[in-house]
């Protein structure tokens, strides 16, 4: 099993959870928004709405997708979350993936893949 988190623009969180939610036996999809600063610094949208200054350090302003997942669909998810998260402009986000060892689903005590 994997855990897929991804970094992206806020306006394009509609587009990706609708194109996540057609691919078949897609167990969900947590959203976070999250704010952060990447290469850039932050330092060219500091007079933008989708961003914002706390503590004295602009931040900009992100959406973060979390969703565990079978093996099988890792390389869908991903294409799935490139294809529509994708503008071309610095800022569209990244993907991580890591490793899961084991899930509970806490109402029926089922575990691991079962518990997607």
């Amino acid at each position: 099993m994997k855990e897929i988190k991804a970094i992206i623009q806020p306006f394009m969180l509609s587009k990706v959870v609708n194109a996540l939610k057609e691919i078949p036996d897609m167990p969900g999809v947590t959203v976070s928004e999250v704010k952060g600063f990447g290469r850039g610094r932050a330092e060219n949208v500091a007079e933008s709405s989708d961003s914002m200054t706390e503590w004295g350090v602009t931040f900009v302003l992100k959406v973060k997708l979390e969703v565990v997942i079978a093996d099988t669909m890792v390389d869908q998810v991903i294409e799935t979350i490139q294809k529509h998260a994708h503008t071309g402009n610095i800022g569209d986000g990244k993907i991580f993936v890591y490793d899961v060892n084991h899930i509970i689903k806490i109402r029926t005590n089922e575990s691991d893949e079962m518990a997607l």
